[in-house]
């Protein structure tokens, strides 16, 4: 992934490529008819050794031949000099007026080489039988170049790549051009600045042996809308400082630039192929493939990722698919705009001893959380290397006859689907998600240390298969946080299901600052509590597991269990009408198991505190603020 002080280098480099092909082309007339009826002839120009400079970045190629135009070489002179610094004639002489000019029926270059220094960093790509065909008022029909080098130094990616073929149509240069110097506004229209792309064998390698190569990149619509600041204003002010800085000044600039850029950008859809990443230096080598990854723009947006492969030294893995649909970036913006208009604190005085004011820099991050949306997994394999196993004790004695460790295959675990789905964020934090795990498999062994889990492989399981879902809501009418569905079942297991609903939760909760959302935390309560049990054959290796171990038959443990069950949980609860109901179902559940069902509900309508579960005397003072209910078929 390119770093965020890279992204402003690289996306300054893309800008100043596109438009150095548009300057080279030289302009056409856009005078009246009658004008230009008194032109010059079509004509076929040749330009030697042309080169051009604006910023800091420097374009050359050693022939331009432009064939078809009306233009003059005093024209693609004139077209080629420096914008004027002249306020009278900076209209006329920007780049947008001049490339809207542009008319001619091809131009060709079998070089082009940008170079873009920055300090001490420089990139250089150099473009291969570049040619552009059909060119009417700065937008060209097609687009090719047979290939590219690029070269980065003096940077953390300092590096070496290629490029294959690239092609483009329905390029406007013009547009292009007033993005890049031209300010505008939200209410400005969007500016189309091409209808597809495609490059083809894209390869890099940074100092470190780290291979990056991408089989084939398309793109289709992408547009664009001009900035307060314009884009190149924009990406130069964010490589001097983004919302990392400690200057809340800075940052409040940063994020307003950031909220422009994000609103000035639509990409109609974008796919790549075969994109394969290599780090073979150092300890740990690692790789990592994606057979296609695509992003669909538009109201219903969704990024998808297919054939992905991973591995490492200890782990290799593999996803079939994965889909993320429903993201937004409208709340990350509207965060931006908010920290950009924020007034910087004021000063304490220290004459009265005031304590500064605290930064917000790190809530003022939180708060950057877009709407995730709902990412959706298939197809999951995962092996974990496992540490050799140590050999018994010598017989011998003799150390230098020990037998070596014994190896271990690899740990496969595998997952048929997933899905997580987020709600809006509140303060970074989603009000609404739900996790769902279907087709969990591993071996028994995996889970040992794991509470709950630990002893299945005592039970007879060698390979788990298990389902899992966790549906949570936050309501901030009813500030109440809702468990609408906790469940986890097994395969030849059964089933746990849990539901409840926590009272108290108020938008406090979801605070940035950790000691007021804790603080808010201890005024939750408890409203309701609905659990169900279904046995699926979990219960009967448990029974006969544990009679082994007490060395009595399965029917006498079960006996012994029904009878503490009807005695021995009342006991424990207070001995309560609803402990007395709660025991009889669970010792019905022992004697023939099948599905247990117990609620609880708040006999109080602001529900259950952790005041009153602390100073109740009783559990059976507990069970009397609750209405309680338990069953057993």
């Amino acid at each position: 992934m390119t770093s965020s002080t890279r992204r402003p280098v690289l996306l300054r480099a893309l800008l100043a490529s596109a438009c150095a092909v548009a300057l080279l082309a030289g302009p056409a007339p856009s005078a009246p008819a009658a004008a230009q009826e008194a032109a010059s002839a079509v004509q076929d120009l040749v330009l030697d050794n042309v080169s051009l400079a604006f910023g800091d970045t420097l374009v050359t190629a050693p022939k331009v031949t432009v064939s078809g135009t009306r233009l003059s070489r005093d024209d693609l002179l004139a077209i080629l000099k420096s914008e004027s610094k002249d306020a009278k004639d900076a209209s006329k002489d920007s780049w947008p007026a001049r490339l809207q000019r542009l008319d001619a029926g091809s131009l060709t270059m079998p070089e082009l080489r940008v170079e873009r220094r920055d300090g001490e960093k420089r990139q250089v790509v150099t473009y291969r039988d570049v040619a552009a065909r059909t060119i009417r008022a700065g937008r060209i029909s097609e687009l090719t170049a047979a290939g590219a080098t690029l070269s980065v130094e003096g940077a953390p990616q300092a590096g070496r790549g290629s490029y294959g073929r690239i092609r483009a149509e329905e390029v406007d240069l013009t547009a292009l051009a007033r993005l890049y110097s031209e300010a505008g506004s939200a209410t400005t229209p969007f500016l189309r600045l091409y209808a597809s792309l495609a490059v083809e064998a894209i390869a890099f390698i940074d100092e470190r042996g780290t291979t990056v190569s991408i089989a084939r990149l398309t793109g289709r619509d992408l547009a664009g809308r001009q900035t307060p600041a314009t884009w190149r204003g924009a990406v130069e002010a964010l490589g001097d400082g983004g919302l990392a800085e400690d200057d809340r000044a800075k940052r409040a600039r940063a994020a307003g630039l950031l909220a422009d850029l994000a609103e000035a950008v639509s990409v109609g859809s974008l796919e790549a192929t075969d994109l394969n990443v290599k780090e073979v230096k150092g300890e740990d080598p690692l790789s990592f493939s994606i057979g296609r990854m695509s992003y669909a723009g538009g109201t219903e947006a969704a990024i998808t990722l297919a054939d992905v492969g991973f591995g490492a030294k200890e782990a290799q893995g593999k996803v079939g698919r994965l889909t993320l649909t429903g993201f937004s970036l409208e709340p990350t913006i509207t965060a931006l705009r908010r920290l950009a208009k924020a007034p910087a604190p004021a000063d304490a005085n220290p004459s009265k001893g005031a304590a500064p004011a605290q930064d917000p820099q790190e809530a003022e991050l939180r708060r950057l959380t877009p709407v995730i949306g709902t990412l959706t997994l298939s197809d999951l394999g995962l092996d974990l290397a496992q540490a050799a196993v140590a050999p018994g004790p010598v017989a011998s004695g003799d150390p230098l006859k020990a037998p070596k460790p014994v190896a271990l295959p690899p740990l496969h675990i595998g997952l048929r689907g997933a899905s997580m789905s987020f709600g809006p964020p509140k303060d970074g934090v989603p009000t609404e998600s739900r996790f769902s795990l279907t087709g969990l498999t591993m071996p028994a062994s995996a889970v040992e240390g794991v509470p709950g889990l630990g002893s299945l492989g005592l039970y007879g399981y060698r390979d788990l298969d298990l389902d899992a879902t966790a549906d949570t809501a936050w309501s901030e009418d009813k500030r109440e946080l809702s468990f609408k569905e906790l469940s986890l079942s097994g395969k030849d297991m059964g089933r746990l299901h849990l539901n409840a609903t926590l009272g108290g939760i108020g938008p406090e909760v979801f605070d940035p600052d950790a000691a007021v959302s804790g603080f808010a935390m201890l005024s939750a309560t408890a409203k309701a509590l609905d659990l169900t049990l279904e046995n699926g054959g979990l219960f009967e290796r448990f029974i006969d597991a544990q009679a082994k171990v007490l060395s009595l038959k399965p029917d006498e443990l079960r006996k012994e269990y029904v009878t503490a069950s009807v005695i021995g949980v009342p006991v424990i609860l207070g001995n309560s009408a609803a402990a007395k109901a709660i025991g009889a179902a669970m010792g019905k559940f022992v004697a023939k198991p099948g599905i247990l069902s117990i609620s609880a509900k708040a006999k109080s309508g602001e529900g259950l505190g952790m005041v009153d579960v602390s100073t109740a005397p009783t559990p059976a003072a507990v069970l009397d603020k609750l209405d309680v209910s338990a069953k057993a078929d």
